[in-house]
Order: C-alpha cells, then sequence, then structure tokens
C-alpha cells in the first residue's frame, strides 16, 4: 500500500529530498518516519538544546555539557567537544540509514566554532576531529576566503562536505571551480553538498527595504532568495557539476515548496515548518524549474544592491564573502549562540576552580 504521508510522496515523486534541521533525538527518528533523508546541524545548535521546550533534551544536552567541562580546562574545546557529542548522538540514528543506502544517504552535517572560522588550520583540526563521530557525519564549512583554503585540504583528504553560508553566484563559482581543480589533482571525489541559504537572504533583503524605505511589492521581495537558488540549481546541472545543492535557512513553507522537482536536497526544522507541512500536506508539484520573470530580476537588481551582488556571477570578490551582508547577518546568530555556550562554560570552569 503506498505511503501517501506528505515526505513520503515527495521521495516518490520528485526526487528532492528532506532532510531535517537541528533535531532533538526525538525529533529526529519523527522526521527518518516521515522521510527524512539526512540531517543538518549548526552552530546554534548546542544552545537550541539546552533550551529545548522538552525537559529530557534540557536535561540531556546539560549532561554532555558537563561531561565536555570535565574532559578539558580550555573553555573553547569544551564547547566544540559538547557540539561533538551532540551531533554524534544524531548521527547515530542516522547510520542505518547511511550504511543501508550505501552512503547514498543518512548524511549528519556538523559545524565548528563559528567566532574562530577565519583560521583555515582550525576547521581543518575540527574537521578531522568531527569526522570521527562516524562515518555518515558530513563537514559543514562556511564558503568564505578561510573555509575555501581549508575545503582544498580537505577535498584531497576525501572528507564529505557541506559548504555553507553561501548567498552569492559568486560563491558558487569559486565552490564548484574549487571542486572540481583538487579533485583533478588528487584523485578524490568525496560527497560535497553547497548550501544556498535564501530563507535568511530574503530576511536580509527585507530589513534592508525596511531601513531604506524601498518602494517594491512583497510579491517581487519574496522571490528573492530563491530567484538566486534557482539559478546556483541550474549552474550545477549545466555544467554537469558532481555537487547537490542544499536549500537551507527556510522562513516560509516555500522555500520547500518551491524547491520541488530539483535533484537536490531542502532542510528545514522540524518544528513550525516539517510539522506544518504535513499537516497542511499540499500537493507535491515540480516548481523549482518555473522561470522567474525577467521584470522581477530587473527590479530586484535595480532597487536592492545586495541582490545584485548575489545575482551576477562575479558580483563579489573571494575577500569580501565574509562581509556579505547576508553572510554576516547569518553567521551572528551562530556566534550569539556559540558565546552563550561559552560562557556558561566558563561559569562552570570557574566553579570547579
Amino acid at each position: 500500500m503506498l505511503n501517501g504521508d506528505y515526505f513520503h510522496r515527495v521521495n516518490k515523486l520528485s526526487p528532492t529530498r528532506f532532510w531535517v534541521n537541528n533535531p532533538s533525538r526525538e525529533e529526529a527518528r519523527l522526521a527518518i518516519e516521515a522521510g527524512a533523508l539526512g540531517c543538518t546541524c549548526n552552530p546554534s545548535y548546542g544552545q537550541k538544546m539546552l533550551d529545548h521546550s522538552t525537559e529530557v533534551e534540557r536535561e540531556y544536552a546539560a549532561t554532555l555539557l558537563a561531561e565536555s567541562v570535565r574532559e578539558t580546562t580550555d573553555d573553547n574545546e569544551a564547547v566544540t567537544l559538547f557540539q561533538r557529542k551532540l551531533v554524534k548522538g544524531i548521527a547515530e540514528i542516522f547510520f542505518p540509514m547511511y550504511e543501508g543506502s550505501k552512503g547514498e544517504n543518512g548524511y549528519v552535517s556538523i559545524q565548528g566554532d563559528p567566532i574562530r572560522e577565519h583560521d583555515p588550520d582550525l576547521i581543518i583540526g575540527e574537521a578531522f576531529k568531527n569526522r570521527a563521530i562516524g562515518g555518515n557525519a558530513c563537514i559543514k564549512i562556511p564558503l568564505t576566503a578561510s573555509g575555501l583554503q581549508a575545503m582544498e585540504t580537505l577535498i584531497a583528504a576525501d572528507i564529505p562536505i557541506n559548504a555553507t553560508e553561501i548567498f552569492a553566484m559568486a560563491q558558487v563559482r569559486d565552490l564548484c571551480q574549487t571542486y572540481v581543480s583538487v579533485s583533478k589533482k588528487s584523485g578524490k571525489h568525496p560527497k560535497m553538498y553547497l548550501s544556498h541559504i535564501a530563507g535568511i537572504y530574503d530576511d536580509y533583503l527585507q530589513n534592508y527595504v525596511k531601513k531604506h524605505n524601498i518602494d517594491i511589492y512583497p510579491d517581487v521581495l519574496m522571490q528573492a532568495g530563491l530567484s538566486i537558488a534557482r539559478v546556483a540549481y541550474q549552474h550545477l546541472r549545466d555544467n554537469n557539476y558532481p555537487i547537490t545543492l542544499v536549500g537551507g535557512g527556510a522562513r516560509g513553507l516555500h522555500h520547500f515548496t518551491e524547491m520541488i522537482g530539483g535533484d537536490c536536497v531542502v532542510t528545514i526544522n522540524w518544528r513550525g515548518t516539517a510539522d506544518v507541512l504535513l499537516k497542511e500536506d499540499p500537493p507535491v508539484v515540480w516548481r523549482l524549474f518555473n522561470p522567474v520573470p525577467e521584470h522581477v530580476i530587473k527590479e530586484l537588481s535595480a532597487k536592492l544592491p545586495d541582490y545584485r551582488r548575489g545575482y551576477v556571477e562575479k558580483g563579489l570578490e573571494v575577500q569580501e564573502y565574509e562581509e556579505f551582508g547576508p553572510v554576516e547577518l547569518f553567521r551572528s546568530g551562530f556566534v550569539g549562540s556559540w558565546k552563550r555556550v561559552l560562557e556558561l562554560v566558563a561559569e562552570m570552569h570557574n566553579q570547579k576552580a
């Protein structure tokens, strides 16, 4: 008998895959049951688990944090240990899927310290330690100048990577060229995911519109992030790059439903997005290939400078990635969450001293 639930229909009727973002252990199990084929975790994960709505998950996170504090006197190391322990628990839940699919599905992304991510050596060191979580651990790295430098080493080491904090076509171009160049030299072709963060891009542009009182219809503005995701997807297909697009940063149901039809991944939170889609049960209709009207692209480009910089392939230089407005907005949330856990760790270490 056919499984008629929404994400199972997505899996059957399209090549699009659902990944769950920052889940608790229970949410990970529920997501898998609903049809999730992978998972992403970001640097906010530790803080979110410590503040989880259920007591059992808060206590679980607090126990792992206490373990991490006991294992090292270094505050930064304790926070990275805490992140690793949390993600390991999720990776173990997805590992049977990874094994059963022979490495095609079941990946769980883990991202390290967002405060010190300007140091490629630190990114590389964290990556090898995080990779020890398990065969399905996918290393999430921001696509900045330092992130690209780190990726060169990790691609050659055959490490699965989820390149994140991607908003601009220039970042897409540089990742693709780096992957092809390093793979050709090294003979290694690890799994590579490219996470385009359409929802956060939309947040950033909406803030810009409000701040500068830009006269633009919300109907036009809401197409901004996804219009670049569509171009990024087509760029990967046209050039036959062995890289999978991930749609991230969902802020509305459309950030999932508009990606349907693409041979891609969309990562969403269980609560507030995945559970709502299950309840609303919209039709599974291929929408990714719907063209964005030229007048929409022209208006967005004319009125929003940071949209134009993201849309054109040479809108940014690699040295500008880290300070690109949407990247800074996205990263600021990670840094705030990481600092909160870092402060807790410092207090716990001081109490032991």
